[in-house]
């Protein structure tokens, strides 16, 4: 059976899961959730994703949500296939999983919150608080100069070599422009990195939006 991805095209967290369906080479069904409709918060979407958000994924009856889930779910059960995202040796797989949880603690918390803030809320009618943006953005840099350190010493988040943990910067990372944010930009060694991922065939195929490809 064909993955079934329930998302929309240009969800961050569904480009999350789309760009890692790329590098493991694995064909997907993408269901458009119509959240005009309020197809999220019906009771089947519910049934599926009890927290009334996107994406899910579907394997043949076996229901999975969270995007950062899915993703290892993906790079996981397609191990043999595709870009080795996360390493199978002990050591290295410490440092992925540091790797992940400094994308998490370090990064979203304040990256989402500072897009939300100035790019989304608009488009929500609500008004933006410049003082909460201006807090996150200063904690950010500050985050920032120490990815800056850690990649003056190595390619990527872990070591040497790509993983989710790098992929999963990627929607909310090329976000931060849209919301007038340069601290990426500015630092020599996370420019780099960015360049390197966003350069890649996955994420180029998914920028603008993510088709079925099966």
């Amino acid at each position: 059976m064909v993955l079934t991805l329930y998302g929309l095209s240009f969800s961050t967290c569904t480009k999350r899961v789309a760009t890692v369906m790329h590098e493991k080479q694995v064909p997907f069904k993408l269901v458009q959730v119509d959240y005009l409709k309020n197809e999220h918060k019906s009771p089947a979407f519910l049934e599926k994703q009890p927290f009334g958000q996107v994406p899910y994924l579907d394997d043949d009856g076996y229901i999975i949500y969270e995007s950062r889930a899915i993703c290892r779910y993906i790079a996981e059960k397609y191990a043999d296939q595709g870009t080795a995202l996360i390493p199978r040796d002990l050591k290295a797989k410490g440092l992925f999983e540091q790797a992940a949880s400094v994308e998490l603690s370090n990064f979203d918390y304040y990256a989402t919150r500072a897009v939300f803030e100035v790019v989304y809320k608009p488009k929500l009618g609500l008004v933006p608080d410049s003082a909460v943006f201006d807090s996150l953005v200063a904690t950010l840099e500050q985050k920032l100069d120490a990815y800056d350190r850690i990649l003056s010493k190595q390619k990527y988040l872990s070591g040497d070599e790509v993983t989710l943990a790098d992929l999963f910067h990627l929607p909310y990372a090329v976000s931060l422009p849209e919301a007038g944010v340069n601290a990426m930009e500015v630092r020599p060694n996370v420019a780099r990195w960015l360049k390197d991922l966003t350069s890649r065939p996955s994420w180029q195929t998914i920028k603008d939006g993510i088709s079925s490809t099966a």
